[in-house]
């Protein structure tokens, strides 16, 4: 009774194995982002989030973004413990904002981190996470042409790794993609390889964007010790509007 099932596992194995050795990862990376963005909105994306930012042992963080890809505009506003904290960039220009105030101490700016380099690693720092899978193909990122099958926290994975020109970043990216559907589940980042530094981030779920979908939820672990770092929660996404 049970070898039915044993031909069918083997030929499953077979076939996911032969697709990650026939697939590049060039072309693995072009039918995850036909999943995750299929009319391609990403690059022209105005859009507004809602994101909830749990941390163990820390107060909870509420991040409401507003982003408008074409015209380089990018506005957050966070809320933690009492305390409202708004970064805007306009191309080159920036504004910063502590309890909605334009004014504040030198000292305000130093304990709550409220600069224009904050600003522009903000909006960098989001725009990366949730322009996943689309962001590798932009200029500086560097695939590794192979694709490996692979699993990962007990789901089968098709693999491909990612690295940047050294004035883009020095990481090293692992890109975990459901084999079936190619969405994008899981990735993890190594700033020395050799030491199994960095983290991994596990995705659970999806929300709807226009025609895009983007993860619902992402969860922060340590590589070394795969300690629990946090978890993001998008509570919210609104487009605005699509070109």
């Amino acid at each position: 009774m049970k070898r039915p099932f044993l031909i069918w596992l083997l030929l499953l194995q077979v076939s996911v194995t032969g697709l990650s050795q026939a697939i590049t990862a060039s072309e693995l990376l072009d039918k995850s982002i036909a999943y995750h963005d299929p009319e391609g909105h990403w690059g022209s994306l105005e859009a507004d989030l809602e994101i909830l930012a749990t941390r163990p042992g820390g107060a909870d963080r509420m991040s409401y973004i507003h982003m408008e890809q074409d015209r380089s505009l990018f506005r957050i506003c966070v809320e933690q413990d009492g305390v409202t904290k708004k970064y805007a960039l306009a191309g080159d220009h920036c504004e910063l904002r502590y309890m909605g105030e334009t004014s504040f101490s030198e000292s305000i700016a130093a304990s709550e981190n409220l600069t224009c380099d904050r600003a522009r690693m903000l909006r960098d720092y989001y725009s990366y996470l949730y322009g996943l899978p689309m962001k590798l193909r932009d200029p500086g990122t560097q695939l590794q042409p192979g694709v490996e099958r692979v699993r990962f926290h007990g789901k089968a994975y098709l693999a491909l790794e990612a690295t940047y020109d050294p004035e883009t970043g020095l990481d090293t990216w692992i890109f975990y993609f459901d084999p079936q559907t190619y969405a994008l589940g899981a990735y993890r980042f190594y700033h020395d390889r050799s030491k199994n530094d960095g983290e991994y981030i596990l995705l659970e779920g999806e929300a709807r964007l226009g025609g895009m979908r983007l993860p619902k939820l992402r969860k922060w672990y340590r590589n070394d010790t795969g300690e629990f770092l946090g978890a993001d929660l998008l509570e919210a996404g609104r487009q605005v509007h699509l070109h």
